[in-house]
């Protein structure tokens, strides 16, 4: 093995999910919502909110709205959030926000449908 298939194994894990980062952020995030006090609804809310303030990968996106959709998350709710922040965080982080929104409600949606099937 070369010096660089290690960090290409090590990346292709993951990207494939396969790695202890996925699991450390997994506890991490288990009490954060009956640490913050917050009820379910605010709590994704926010993890929204900072989510779009911080220019997040789709793939964050993707990772927190999936539960936040499974809680009751609608797409109005997200539009919602952007409205709201849109005078702080500026309107070109979240139009650009506003895309990866979309896609992440579509495809845990997608999920979903797939799971129940």
């Amino acid at each position: 093995m070369t010096a660089a298939q290690g960090p290409e194994r090590d990346l292709g894990a993951l990207a494939q999910g396969e790695h202890p980062v996925f699991e450390q952020l997994a506890r991490m995030t288990i009490e954060t919502l009956p640490n913050s006090g917050l009820d379910e609804r605010t709590y994704h809310l926010v993890r929204l909110a900072a989510l779009i303030a911080m220019d997040a990968a789709p793939a964050s996106y993707l990772a927190n709205l999936s539960v936040a959709k499974a809680a009751g998350l609608t797409a109005e709710d997200a539009k919602a959030v952007c409205v709201a922040i849109a005078p702080i965080v500026g309107s070109a982080r979240v139009v650009d926000a506003a895309g990866s929104v979309l896609r992440a409600l579509g495809f845990a949606e997608i999920v979903t449908e797939l799971e129940t099937a």
